[in-house]
């Protein structure tokens, strides 16, 4: 795989994760700030961050993020940085979340 292929591949697992308080997938709700790849596309960096930093199913979340992501044959290594700078607002959704959460 070259890296549009991972990059496509680790954003179709992210929209499989949720936030179980939220209908709406943690990428589109704009909680992933950033996907790096390594120069040889074997080691996957993910900063992401929580609607609210006391959210009660934070582990729960970066957990299935971790496992989800480490399902990606080429990649040796993951990690999965949990961040509270910016602060997330509602300004980070994807047009299809607000939507989807009757926000528009």
């Amino acid at each position: 795989m070259d890296e549009l292929q991972i990059q496509e591949k680790v954003i179709d697992l992210l929209k499989t994760v949720f936030d179980p308080e939220i209908p709406v997938n943690i990428y589109d709700l704009g909680l992933i700030y950033r996907i790096e790849l390594s120069d040889d596309h074997t080691e996957l960096s993910v900063d992401m961050t929580l609607t609210a930093p006391n959210c009660p199913a934070a582990d729960f979340i970066v957990e299935d993020v971790r496992q989800k992501l480490e399902t990606i044959e080429q990649l040796k290594k993951v990690d999965v940085n949990l961040v509270f700078e910016p602060e997330w607002d509602k300004d980070m959704m994807s047009e299809e979340a607000k939507l989807e959460l009757g926000m528009l």
